[in-house]
């Protein structure tokens, strides 16, 4: 018997009540025509990527692991071991359009392998990073193109960082060399652009007294909704709206101890966690939902600001991230360094766990996603771009070869992993800034 049963659409949302809900890929979503095999590669045309920014380098020696393999990790690397089959370790590669070294540099070439223009003024002239070549292939028929997201609130003006503009500093992600895209660091206004509806602060924080729970505009449609799936995909359902849930209610507890926040920053807007730790695992949900739904499929993540002077007390540095940097051989500065680089992989490695534990499709999540998380910077104390600390995570449905530690020839441009990852989900492309080929080794077998 031929079943013509009519599949759901990818597109659909729940509405109701200023609240629009995408949904995470169901198996009523696969036509009932489509064949085993179409069926489990379906899931792979959902191409996404993700990139997450450490600033100020890192300490090589308790970073870079010896050998072709990940089976010992270094010191800094050890939150990686639970999803080291998926992660990648690269040595070798540089920015030389960084170059002169700053932090200003640092940040701006990281997605962009440009040249900034040297200015302190609004002539500032970088070029399209990488994002968002993706985001103009990806995201044409998602509701946001990209995400851009940061952990600090900080915008200022005028010059930062040896002559260059703040805005190289502030601004990870340029959709031309002359538009940087802001990135938002709170919690709320992440959520409600995902989920809620626009307007100003002021009208958000309206809505937010009109109703206690976005999901509560929705619970209606979402009942009837549920009454058209199967067992696996109510299951399904469920766990995403239940996720989509529980960040609220973090947000929400947020905002009603934001008297209690013992933050400096008065300007810092209600609602974002008082400790660096819950607030980085927040954003990150927050584009675990944005993944799962499809609301987009592209993310920037500037996990700490260059020439940050926070203090990570939580692991025992109290000295301040910037100062702990410039660490002239200083055996105790190195450690501390080490440990400020450990904890932001860690709060990674959490990341990649709940995208390998969300299925979908013939895998997870994370088996359909790239991600690479990195620094601009390499010796932070030469403010060098050279043989920077870099990770590629995910990419099973593009047969990324993980569980691996890729050593490139000294001077070997950062364009051309950008330019790889690129090609990897479908977005194919000659070149990319001063690219001299894509770094296919990632994808290539061991030859062990």
């Amino acid at each position: 018997m031929i079943n013509t049963r009519k599949a759901i659409s990818r597109r659909t949302l729940l509405r109701g009540a200023g609240a629009a809900f995408a949904l995470p890929l169901l198996d009523a979503m696969i036509p009932a025509s489509t064949s085993l095999a179409e069926t489990a590669a379906a899931p792979t045309q959902l191409r996404r990527l993700g990139y997450v920014y450490i600033p100020m380098g890192f300490n090589p020696a308790d970073w870079t692991p010896h050998g072709e393999t990940l089976n010992e990790l270094p010191f800094t690397l050890q939150p990686l071991e639970s999803i080291r089959d998926q992660t990648a370790v690269v040595s070798g590669l540089e920015l030389r359009n960084a170059y002169p070294g700053s932090h200003a540099t640092s940040n701006s070439a990281f997605l962009s392998a440009a040249t900034a223009r040297r200015t302190e003024s609004s002539d500032y002239y970088l070029g399209t990073t990488v994002d968002q070549i993706a985001a103009k292939h990806l995201g044409q028929h998602t509701q946001l193109p990209s995400l851009e997201l940061a952990m600090d609130l900080l915008d200022n003006a005028g010059q930062c960082d040896n002559g260059y503009a703040c805005v190289y500093q502030n601004y990870l992600s340029w959709s031309s060399p002359t538009s940087p895209l802001p990135a938002e660091a709170h919690p709320r206004l992440v959520f409600e652009s995902l989920f809620g509806e626009g307007g100003s602060t002021a009208d958000r924080r309206e809505a937010l007294q009109r109703r206690a729970s976005l999901l509560d505009a929705v619970t209606s449609e979402m009942r009837r909704f549920k009454l058209q799936l199967g067992a696996n995909d109510r299951n399904r359902f469920d766990d995403y709206f239940e996720s989509i849930r529980e960040v609220e209610k973090r947000i929400q507890r947020a905002e009603s101890n934001v008297n209690e926040n013992p933050l400096p920053d008065l300007d810092r807007p209600v609602g974002v966690p008082a400790e660096y730790a819950e607030h980085a695992r927040l954003m990150f949900d927050l584009q675990l939902l944005a993944l799962q739904g499809d609301i987009t499929r592209v993310v920037s993540f500037q996990l700490a600001r260059e020439a940050s002077t926070r203090t990570y007390p939580e692991i025992g540095v109290s000295d301040p991230h910037h100062p702990v940097s410039h660490h002239g051989k200083n055996p105790e500065k190195l450690e501390k360094l080490s440990k400020i680089n450990q904890f932001h992989v860690s709060l990674f490695a959490e990341f990649l766990e709940k995208m390998a534990a969300c299925p979908e499709g013939n895998g997870s999540l994370l088996d359909h996603s790239l991600y690479l998380y990195g620094s601009g910077m390499g010796d932070p104390d030469a403010h060098d771009h050279t043989d920077l600390p870099i990770i590629v995570a995910g990419g099973a449905a593009g047969n990324m070869q993980g569980g691996r530690h890729v050593v490139y020839e000294k001077h070997t441009p950062m364009a051309n992993l950008h330019l790889s990852l690129l090609n990897k989900v479908g977005i194919e492309m000659d070149s990319f800034s001063d690219s001299t080929g894509p770094a296919d080794e990632l994808f290539e077998p061991l030859s062990l």
